[in-house]
């Protein structure tokens, strides 16, 4: 069979299947070139999730006749020249609009700030049309018609129209996150009209305005810097968490990003904190020189890859930790809100009760005759109850220390023990519930991880040591951390070229699977150049352990020891969560009681 040249109407054909897979790849492409044109205002209108009518206008640099000509013509681009060194923009393959216009109905109407007048070109199907002059504003308006029309088998694979509506207005928020300082407008036939207001330097109130206001009183910020990649941003706290990954948002260089290195830190920072099932809320910027990143790699530009990961995946996840560490502990707030929805006022008005004939017995002026809640009976088990005091004196730490006179402790002083498992402390602002159990099993499991850390861990000799047969480069990767191995109790040695002799396993490990745990181990140092999956396996143990030998609900505790359960809970990390990543306590604002009663 004789080989053809291609036409260019299937060459750009072929690339959109690549560059625009669906009208959500049409509209990043389209805001991306707002964006790189300098706008700081963007409208975005959409019909038929998109397939119908795509329309991007912006207040950009704008372009003259000559730019229009050639920026529907493939691998025309503004934005490189000789090198993909030092990509600096958002966009740089000169691909998008070629692409889009050989298999929709494209227009774009554009005009230069210092021009009298602006021009307007077409495109249907791969077909140019002429140009023609255009009444326009500075800027650029680019609109999207009928989009796959040239490629009909495209649009069978394409979602309902609410569902492509939902993929556009995701890629608008992600842009508005990156970019504070644009105004972005989504509107549509198909949809409510969303705006974002610009906020200019201040990231936070974007967040807030795309990830809901919670965000702002439940977010810690992070700033760090290793070697030459800083990592800015803010981190939600544990508790405060989605049944999804779709609130979590990465930006490298300003690009937005959905790469997996970096989703999975985030799983790895919060690992322990968050129960199964259950997402962080993130949003972090990375910024490197450009020469460490690879952005071109996926027609999409989604992916990135890093000339060193491992070094990026140890600063976000040594960063969000840290920050856990230093401010995670407080519970979120939506507990109270939460906890607010869950109360039921217990009289109804008149309007609100079924109409039935009046009885002495039901009437709401009956002789009040106390059945249940302070009649003697239902007041008997508390008889055997000692008074709380305010008095917060350690029962729990092994070196008590006495209180000063004067401190002021955020989680209060202990007032009442609830159904002997919850713990009702009085604040300065409102009060707080905690879960005794849930409670002090996160400090008995912080006291151990410390222990972890701070020493050698024991270890069980083996009286046959376990050969394990692997890939040479394997072995290579693991002797290189065998020193580390050997901390966490797990003793081997080379055994051969291709061979692995384990000598000794962490005690506390028990009996252990060596063959699959070495296993793990050099897959995981393959991946990550990081052997920390040991740890988390002894982590796991003494979570487990932490569950078993901490208060059990159901126990009365006196007063001094709730007073000295919360002492311990405001100086140990992570204690707004237990080791199954569930809330310890939920804080409910003064503010939030009187409004029960309908005082404010």
């Amino acid at each position: 069979m004789a080989i053809i040249q291609l036409s260019e109407t299937l060459i750009n054909q072929i690339a959109a299947g690549e560059v625009i897979e669906r009208p959500a790849s049409a509209a990043k492409e389209l805001i991306e070139n707002a964006l790189d044109a300098g706008a700081t205002r963007i409208e975005i209108a959409t019909a038929g999730g998109g397939k119908a009518l795509l329309r991007v206008s912006d207040n950009g640099s704008g372009m003259d006749a000559a730019d229009l000509e050639l920026a529907v013509r493939r691998h025309c681009t503004s934005k490189i020249s000789e090198t993909l060194e030092d990509i600096r923009t958002l966009g740089f393959r000169g691909e998008a609009l070629p692409s889009i216009g050989s298999v929709a109905r494209l227009s774009i109407a554009s005009r230069r700030r210092d021009s009298a007048g602006g021009h307007e070109i077409a495109v249907a199907g791969g077909k140019i049309a002429h140009m023609r002059p255009a009444a326009a504003n500075p800027g650029t308006i680019v609109e999207v018609r009928d989009l796959f029309f040239a490629t009909p088998a495209r649009l069978k694979f394409l979602k309902t129209e609410k569902a492509e509506a939902g993929a556009i207005t995701e890629i608008v928020k992600r842009m508005a996150i990156a970019f504070p300082a644009v105004r972005f407008v989504l509107s549509g036939s198909d949809r409510t009209t969303l705006e974002f207001p610009a906020t200019g330097d201040d990231h936070l109130a974007r967040m807030a305005q795309v990830l809901g206001k919670e965000f702002r009183d439940n977010a810690i910020a992070l700033d760090a810097v290793r070697e030459e990649i800083s990592l800015t941003g803010f981190a939600g706290v544990p508790t405060f968490n989605r049944g999804n990954s779709a609130h979590q948002y990465a930006f490298v260089n300003g690009r937005p990003v959905q790469d997996k290195l970096i989703l999975s830190a985030i799983r790895g920072a919060y690992a322990k904190t968050i129960p199964s099932g259950r997402h962080p809320v993130a949003v972090l910027s990375i910024t490197l020189d450009p020469a460490l990143v690879d952005v071109n790699v996926h027609p999409a530009k989604s992916d990135v890859r890093f000339r060193d990961p491992g070094l990026v995946r140890g600063l976000i996840v040594g960063a969000i930790r840290e920050a856990l560490a230093r401010d995670g502990s407080r519970a979120a707030t939506t507990g109270a809100s939460d906890m607010l929805r869950s109360f039921r006022p217990g009289f109804q008005p008149n309007s609100q009760r079924p109409q039935t004939a009046w009885s002495a017995e039901t009437s709401p002026s009956r002789p009040y005759q106390p059945t249940t809640g302070f009649g003697e009976r239902p007041q008997a088990s508390f008889d055997g109850l000692s008074m709380p005091t305010a008095r917060a004196e350690p029962q729990f730490s092994p070196q008590p220390a006495e209180p000063e006179p004067n401190a002021r402790y955020p989680l209060g002083a202990a007032r009442a023990q609830i159904h002997a498992n919850y713990i009702v402390a009085q604040t300065e602002d409102g009060l707080v519930i905690v879960d005794q159990h849930a409670a002090h099993e996160r400090l008995v499991f912080e006291a151990m991880r410390k222990a972890l850390h701070s020493k050698r861990l024991a270890s069980q000799v083996l009286l046959i040591p376990e050969i394990i047969d692997i890939p040479e480069e394997d072995c290579d990767r693991l002797m290189q951390h065998a020193a580390e191995l050997s901390e966490l109790g797990l003793a081997i040695e080379r055994f051969g070229p291709g061979a692995i002799a384990v000598r000794e396993t962490p005690a506390m490990l028990g009996e252990v699977d060596a063959h699959g745990l070495i296993r793990q181990l050099a897959d995981e140092i393959a991946e990550w150049d990081t052997a920390s999956g040991l740890s988390a396996k002894l982590e796991y143990v003494a979570a487990t352990m932490a569950c078993h030998g901490s208060v059990r609900s159901g126990r009365r505790l006196r007063p001094e020891e709730m007073n000295a359960l919360l002492r311990e809970m405001e100086v140990t990390p992570g204690s707004g969560q237990c080791n199954h990543g569930r809330p310890t306590y939920i804080e409910l604002k003064l503010s939030d009681i009187e409004r029960l009663f309908g005082r404010s």
